[in-house]
């Protein structure tokens, strides 16, 4: 049976549309391996039987998709009790690195006035080969207003009143909700860094940040200039074109080594 609302401490909203059943397993084991009692809710197709196959494997909860990923993962959120402390989504093809729960609790609970816990990232291929490390430690949040977003958000926890008080993911985002996410998260608490891997991102030909990479951009530009006083906002051209300069050269440097991880 799964953790009843009192029991679990964590919430968890995996969002797919059925159409990686190989990976959304892997997603939904890498879960249920960690030590920290966690529910999960699945937003997805309901007619795809193989979703409803994964979520009695795994003793998740199952919802309608709404037809937008922050939109699905606000229903998660929403449609479940509000005893839990601590919330996060994870993708079909995201991975919770062993004892990821352990440290992102730990560490909000030994920083009561923090919002979120994050740590690095491991980047994949598709057959789970590394290809790179995302791991900006403590100086990404002290950049997030105007840098690149280096914060990975599977990993990562948030507190769940923190959530509520922002009112969860702006759905007028398609691409860059969790960067927005943040900018106001921060605003309530602070961002720790648990200092070691605790996820993984899986890179692909498909994945949804790497597919269009300037409408992401574009967004993250726009939820950043969002969270600046008016005065700031006149400066952001003075960072904006290296950042994405920058953004776009990670981006190119991960596809190769994805490309040489295939051959």
């Amino acid at each position: 049976m799964p953790a009843t609302p009192l029991e679990a401490e964590v919430l968890l909203v995996v969002a797919t549309l059925g159409q990686r059943p190989e990976f959304l397993r892997q997603t939904l084991a890498s879960i249920r391996a960690q030590e920290v009692v966690s529910d999960i809710v699945i937003v997805a197709p309901l007619a795809n039987e193989r979703v409803q196959q994964a979520a009695r494997e795994f003793e998740a909860r199952l919802l309608p998709d709404p037809g937008s990923l922050p939109g699905a993962i606000n229903l998660g959120v929403n449609e479940s009790p509000s005893s839990y402390a601590y919330v996060n989504w994870l993708n079909d093809d995201d991975l919770l690195e062993p004892g990821s729960l352990k440290l992102t609790t730990s560490a909000l609970k030994a920083n009561p006035l923090a919002s979120v816990a994050f740590g690095a990232c491991r980047y994949i291929d598709s057959a789970g080969r590394e290809l790179w490390i995302s791991k900006a430690g403590p100086w990404a949040p002290r950049i997030l207003n105007w840098g690149p977003d280096l914060i990975p958000q599977p990993g990562m926890l948030v507190r769940a009143d923190a959530w509520r008080q922002v009112g969860g993911l702006d759905e007028s985002f398609s691409f860059a909700f969790d960067l927005d996410l943040l900018l106001k998260l921060r605003k309530v608490g602070p961002l720790v860094d648990v200092g070691h891997v605790v996820s993984s991102f899986r890179w692909h030909a498909d994945s949804l940040t790497v597919g269009d990479r300037r409408t992401n951009i574009a967004e993250s530009e726009r939820a950043k200039r969002q969270s600046l006083s008016p005065t700031a906002r006149k400066f952001t051209w003075v960072w904006e074109s290296p950042v994405r300069a920058a953004t776009h050269l990670a981006a190119r440097e991960v596809q190769r080594r994805a490309r040489k991880s295939a051959s």
